[in-house]
């Protein structure tokens, strides 16, 4: 089922009496979620991701713009009649319920031509733990439970009544690191399975590029840029995107445009012709170094970070804005890093140029 948002805004009445302006929390969203696919809405605390799922889930009404599910307008539909599946981060379970009877619940609910026989309903949700995995835990209360398998009882609820679109809203964010790992790739495989068009809300950069078909990713109630999670990754569209991205971050340098050069700190240290002079912010990649022992960018050793097959060398210059610079190199190279200074060249298509002022991106050609 596809989902398409036409121009959607969501305004909240302002609660400020000094500026009684409505506050945007969703800007012009215009966007064709394709049927099938996993899409992840990301960006910091208060972008609009959240507010973005609740319209499409129907539990907010956008100001303006509309909502179609497929060819169906659901702008003004409850949610309860969308055939939507929702998980929340707090799984929302009912802990006097067993797990069979949590999952069951949506069904018990139903009405008309759509009501169940309890053996119809039984085997849904056996169906639905299986999924899961967790069909060996039907007659275990919530308490009993850890949190990656409550989470797991969450998701198999939502899909019992096999809905058109599952919404995840940031479900991952109450487990440890290796509890996320283990059920954001359940959440992956559990979406192949089903073919179900899931959106998946989450702050995490790495969850969301990890299982995501396409990435939206937002600040401040925009889109600013759509796509493949490593097209996004390779060709940021603003700074903002670039630095969001990554892990490590993207170093980010002052820098400075003249004679068809890239200077920072008054090195050339890039090609980058057709690019007027201009003062210019430069974000470097941490994978985008090449140690050198003549290379043109030089920087103050402060350590080595060992990681095994690879290696971070931590370093400063006077012109980064980052507190220190990562940079990615092979172990194999260790030897050649020695204090107290470090010396790269740059890999062009690592290094991405912005319109000082406005963060947008400036783009060169790549030799």
């Amino acid at each position: 089922m596809k989902v398409v948002l036409q121009h959607v805004t969501k305004q909240f009445p302002s609660l400020n009496k000094k500026s009684p302006e409505p506050v945007t929390a969703v800007r012009d969203f215009d966007y064709e979620i394709p049927d099938g696919k996993l899409i992840g809405l990301l960006g910091p605390s208060g972008c609009g991701k959240s507010t973005t799922l609740n319209m499409i889930c129907g539990l907010l009404k956008p100001s303006s713009g509309k909502i179609f599910f497929g060819e169906d307008d659901v702008t003004d539909l409850p949610p309860e009649n969308r055939g939507v599946g929702m998980v929340f981060q707090n799984y929302a379970l009912y802990p006097h319920l067993t797990v069979r009877q949590n999952i069951l619940f949506p069904l018990q609910n139903l009405k008309g031509k759509d009501k169940l026989s309890k053996e119809e309903m039984n085997a849904k949700a056996e169906e639905a733990a299986r999924l899961v995995q967790i069909d060996a835990l039907l007659d275990r209360k919530p308490a009993e439970m850890s949190g990656g398998q409550q989470q797991r009882v969450a998701i198999a609820r939502a899909l019992v009544k096999r809905p058109r679109v599952l919404l995840l809203d940031e479900p991952l964010s109450n487990l440890d690191a290796r509890l996320r790992l283990q059920t954001r790739e359940e959440i992956r495989r559990i979406q192949r399975e089903t073919q179900i068009t899931t959106i998946f809300v989450t702050h995490d950069q790495e969850e969301a590029m990890s299982i995501s078909d396409q990435i939206v990713v937002m600040q401040a109630g925009e889109v600013h840029q759509i796509g493949r999670p490593q097209d996004v990754y390779d060709d940021p569209r603003n700074l903002f995107v670039a630095k969001f991205l990554g892990t490590p971050p993207i170093n980010v340098f002052n820098g400075e445009v003249r004679d068809g050069e890239l200077l920072i700190g008054g090195s050339a240290v890039l090609a980058v012709p057709g690019v007027k002079a201009q003062k210019v912010t430069v974000g470097v990649r941490p994978e985008g170094f090449v140690l050198e022992k003549d290379g043109p960018l030089c920087c103050s050793l402060q350590g080595v970070e060992v990681m095994g097959r690879d290696i971070s060398v931590v370093s400063t210059h006077p012109d980064s804005l980052n507190v220190t610079i990562r940079s990615i190199i092979s172990a194999e190279n260790m030897a050649e890093v020695a204090a107290p200074d470090v010396r790269f060249a740059l890999k062009p298509f690592k290094v991405f140029l912005f319109d000082a002022e406005t963060g947008e991106r400036i783009r060169f050609p790549l030799s």
